[in-house]
């Protein structure tokens, strides 16, 4: 983990006694005593629980700070983690079994993850935490641990992943109806916010209370922005993070969200990270950079002394080639998702890869050779991130166990040639519990899972009736 970024201290704190360092940072601690002071120090009354479900979205517990420093055990049921995104729950079969006694999970706060709730009115910290069984074993499905599984397949080969996250989403009009389609917000001009903006500074600038919130509440949890952009969309807009450790930075993706969308709601409007919010407009994309570095050396195994590609660079790109399609329903989860994959547009169908080319699905970008990396352009900003990189990194690695090798690169329009992924969410889960290399790498009690509760997701979306089958089916068939 990176040094955690430090803070002012504040008023009437500490005399003239020197404060310890670990109270200044923003984001995390060693211990449960360093804890107990950094809370203290703050003036801290509350402190968030939380941890991802299978969604991305944040469960957990809210209670007081000392009762959180006073070693009370945590527990969640399994429920919410085995739960759709109307909360609704799968039926059994496939492998996938609901536990008849629905048991506690212990949550196991990471105190590297300490933060401030900057936008709550009082004095509010929050931490992520594990889930483990009783007798402490990580539960297989939950998506940090799943995300630690993989790493650990790493770790076992001497190998370190390095990600950078890129998160696209749209700013929109309250929207409290959802028959009603989203609408670009009102900017500073006065005017509904227009498309054809990529890399607009005024783009930008219609927001610019907004985003000085994002700012603020991001350096305030210890978050980094690394640069931010408007994109094609209306109202959409692009955070790219520094690159690091697969988890810290899934555990930032899953923290901006929660802050842009706090932001967003203070300048009453919604942030969204539906992958096709608004028909006509471009998609939301989570573009992953991906490089892998040897741990005892420290350098990156993608490229040789002399500068070159390695082996290890192809059968990367070879595994992501052949598995990515099966890994789809990681990458794009809901029926919305597949409304971003269409030909001929900027998110690509393909399997192919290319230097510098953002028509294919895997493009390495422009660098020195000591950063040479894999951009995955395929997921959606819906996607949990731990589950996306856990996806991601999978596919890679196991083209390097198995050496894949990869097709020749791709130097011309490759979005608009045949379809290589999945159309749709029933024939993704298919591809997903088939693939049984991949299936190994993630387990088989999160494949199943994870697998029962998209179908059951697909079932609920059955249940509407939408705009376009009224508009053509009711007084015509």
């Amino acid at each position: 983990m990176p040094p955690a970024k430090k803070e002012v201290r504040p008023s009437g704190r500490g005399g003239g006694r020197r404060t310890p360092a670990f109270l200044k940072n923003y984001r995390g601690v060693r211990n449960w005593k360093e804890a107990s002071q950094w809370l203290e120090w703050r003036s801290i009354e509350d402190i968030e629980c939380i941890t991802p479900d299978q969604a991305g979205v944040a469960r957990g517990k809210m209670m007081p700070s000392t009762k959180f420093t006073s070693n009370t055990s945590l527990a969640l049921p399994s429920a919410p983690f085995m739960m759709t995104i109307s909360g609704d729950y799968p039926e059994d079969g496939n492998g996938f079994e609901y536990p008849e006694d629905d048991g506690d999970l212990k949550l196991v706060p990471d105190l590297s993850t300490l933060s401030l709730v900057p936008w709550e009115t009082d004095p509010t910290a929050q931490v992520i935490c594990d889930l483990v069984h009783q007798d402490g074993r990580l539960v297989e499905f939950t998506p940090r641990n799943v995300l630690r599984r993989v790493l650990g397949e790493y770790t076992r080969m001497g190998l370190k992943p390095v990600v950078a996250p890129e998160i696209e989403f749209y700013l929109v009009r309250k929207n409290p109806d959802p028959d009603y389609p989203l609408t670009p917000p009102v900017g500073r001009s006065g005017r509904p916010i227009a498309g054809g903006s990529g890399y607009s500074i005024a783009g930008v600038n219609e927001f610019d209370e907004l985003i000085d919130d994002i700012y603020h509440f991001s350096a305030s949890q210890g978050l980094e922005i690394d640069t931010l952009i408007h994109e094609e969309g209306a109202g959409q807009l692009e955070i790219n993070l520094r690159h690091g450790d697969p988890i810290e930075l899934a555990d930032q993706v899953f923290m901006f969200k929660r802050t842009i969308r706090e932001a967003a709601l203070k300048h009453d409007m919604y942030a969204t990270f539906m992958a096709k919010p608004i028909q006509g407009q471009p998609g939301s994309a989570m573009h992953i950079h991906q490089s892998i570095v040897d741990k005892k050396t420290g350098k990156n195994v993608f490229t040789a002394e002399d500068g070159s590609e390695t082996e290890a660079f192809g059968h990367f790109i070879g595994g992501m080639q052949k598995h990515v399609p099966a890994a789809l329903v990681m990458f794009a989860p809901y029926v919305n998702s597949y409304r971003r994959l269409t030909q001929a547009a900027s998110a690509p169908v393909n399997t192919k890869w290319g230097y510098d080319n953002r028509t294919t699905a895997f493009r390495v970008p422009r660098s020195d050779p000591a950063a040479r990396r894999v951009e995955n352009r395929i997921p959606s900003s819906d996607a949990n991130p731990y589950v996306a990189l856990a996806a991601s990194l999978a596919c890679g690695l196991i083209g390097i166990q198995q050496k894949i090798r990869p097709d020749a690169p791709v130097g011309t329009t490759a979005n608009e040639d045949e379809i290589d992924l999945p159309r749709g969410l029933l024939e993704a889960v298919e591809l997903f519990e088939n693939d049984e290399q991949l299936r190994a790498m993630l387990g088989d009690v999160f494949v199943s899972t994870y697998a029962a509760i998209k179908k059951a997701e697909f079932e609920t979306f059955m249940e509407v009736i939408s705009p376009w089958e009224r508009e053509y089916l009711l007084l015509n068939v």
